[in-house]
């Protein structure tokens, strides 16, 4: 590490910076590779965290029509096969008495 005092110093093709300005470096990166991201997705502008709530609403209201579509086509199935009073639509076997 270098002193508080000093400018960052290349020694044997490395680097040397304080341990403050190396974490601000990292921010700065980090910060920048996020916006890019964002750029990519097309949710650069003010309204990304908008944009992910709205598509989170989404695809959790598809996820629960999607279960509801199961569930009552299971329900329709198992009520249509066992109607009270209804004849089983398998024959019985040929065997039995």
């Amino acid at each position: 590490m270098t002193e508080p005092t000093q400018a960052p110093a290349l020694v044997e093709n490395m680097l040397l910076l304080r341990r403050e300005d190396f974490d601000d470096l990292l921010d700065r990166a980090a910060e920048r590779g996020a916006e890019r991201v964002l750029a990519h997705l097309g949710l650069e502008n003010g309204h990304a965290a908008r944009d992910l709530r709205e598509l989170r609403d989404l695809l959790e209201a598809w996820r629960d029509a999607r279960r509801t579509a199961w569930q009552t086509t299971i329900k329709v199935v198992t009520t249509a096969a066992y109607r009270p009073g209804s004849r089983p639509r398998c024959p019985a076997p040929a065997w039995s008495g």
